[in-house]
């Protein structure tokens, strides 16, 4: 099939996300077709409406939309604690399935979705863990792979959000881990995907300690604060589905602050800081190898390398994208797709891999929860076991 040919797709929860994953994938792919859409509140639909985007025939569940259509394509961007049944729905009526990460939302979930898979073929679900289409991420993977750098043997990333991204996530749905899963799964799970790959190697231990210390009542004098031109502070981000009134008062059950420590099982190892109320955001990657480092940084788009004595100056690319869109990766993503969906070229990230990376950031709660380390290699063994059993 080709990028000019009809392609038709069935949307299971219309939200912003996966609004705007559509919105790239038809500025890629402009012959696709929204034939039909289920969501008790489709957020994303003025998204769509915006661009002249149709979002096709609305439908009161998923069952009911999947009975009376066959598209080439089930999307589904419905909150992370619905994703595995929308995921079956697709697959036991013989569609492919895009999901938004993360793919699923427990461990348990995890084995249901292998068991699936192991049915329906891996090449059945594709996972939009976007950053893996970031043109930064393809240059830091080259310089990993080239031999200056030497053998990478350590390295740290974080996430660090702005204040308003914070608040958001207190009174979106995503505050409730019933329905998200943790704040490092929801939000972070795509880059547990990137240190996976940049380390080259499986988790085989972690640690972790986190909380919620920031958005509490004992904070709740912050909420005070105004900007220059009299906005309330910590209300610009409007919540979605469930949302909830009160930053400072939220019923949230997840962390705003968390760090990790991981060793894979060739011995690299990775500190990892995330921080939701950070007068500077930033998204961050250093690795030290035995030739060199290198740094880069996904919110300036702009990677240095330095030779480990600096001899020579340092190595400076920019890339020309901004925060919005995910640094680049949302409009990549979308060709990505069109290219995957249209004319069969490989997508750059398959669905184990996005299993992979929520099993490990579900490790890293756990040792959160219980202040110890957590074996990871018992859930590989068995993540190989359900996908490959006979």
């Amino acid at each position: 099939m080709k990028t000019s040919e009809r392609y038709t797709i069935a949307v299971a929860g219309l939200g912003r996300r996966i609004a705007t994953v559509i919105r790239h994938l038809a500025t890629a792919a402009p012959h696709i077709e929204i034939v039909a859409h289920a969501d008790p509140a489709p957020m994303g639909l003025s998204t769509l409406e915006k661009r002249g985007i149709g979002a096709g025939t609305a439908y009161e569940s998923v069952d009911a939309m999947l009975a009376h259509t066959k598209p080439d394509l089930l999307m589904v961007g419905s909150p992370n604690h619905l994703h595995l049944a929308h995921i079956r729905a697709g697959l036991e009526r013989g569609l492919r399935v895009f999901t938004e990460k993360p793919v699923v939302r427990t461990e348990e979930e995890t084995w249901a979705l292998a068991r699936l898979l192991r049915e329906h073929g891996q090449s059945s679900v594709i996972v939009g863990l976007v950053l893996r289409s970031a043109p930064l991420v393809a240059a830091v993977t080259r310089h990993l792979h080239a031999s200056k750098l030497g053998r990478l043997v350590s390295f740290e990333g974080n996430e660090h959000l702005h204040p308003e991204h914070g608040a958001f996530l207190m009174r979106d749905w995503r505050r409730h881990e019933a329905h998200a899963g943790s704040f490092l799964l929801d939000k972070c799970c795509h880059d547990f995907d990137l240190y996976r790959l940049f380390a080259g190697a499986l988790p085989a231990r972690v640690a972790s300690f986190g909380g919620r210390d920031i958005f509490t009542p004992a904070n709740e004098a912050l909420a005070e604060r105004r900007y220059p031109d009299g906005t309330p502070a910590y209300e610009i981000w409007r919540a979605g589905w469930n949302g909830g009134n009160n930053t400072f008062h939220s019923d949230a059950d997840t962390a705003d602050n968390q760090v990790a420590l991981v060793e894979y099982e060739n011995n690299v190892r990775l500190t990892f800081h995330a921080n939701t109320h950070a007068g500077l955001p930033q998204r961050r990657w250093y690795f030290a190898g035995t030739g060199g480092a290198l740094e880069a940084d996904l919110v300036t788009n702009r990677l240095t390398f330095r030779d480990a004595l600096g001899i020579n100056p340092p190595e400076t690319e920019e890339f020309g994208a901004s925060a919005e869109g995910h640094y680049g990766s949302d409009e990549q993503m979308g060709r990505d797709l069109a290219a995957h969906l249209l004319d069969g070229k490989p997508f750059p990230v398959q669905v184990e891999d996005a299993m992979v990376a929520g099993l490990t950031v579900i490790a890293v709660d756990r040792a959160m929860r219980e202040g110890g380390v957590v074996d990871c290699r018992p859930m590989w063994e068995r993540l190989e076991k359900e996908l490959n059993a006979r």
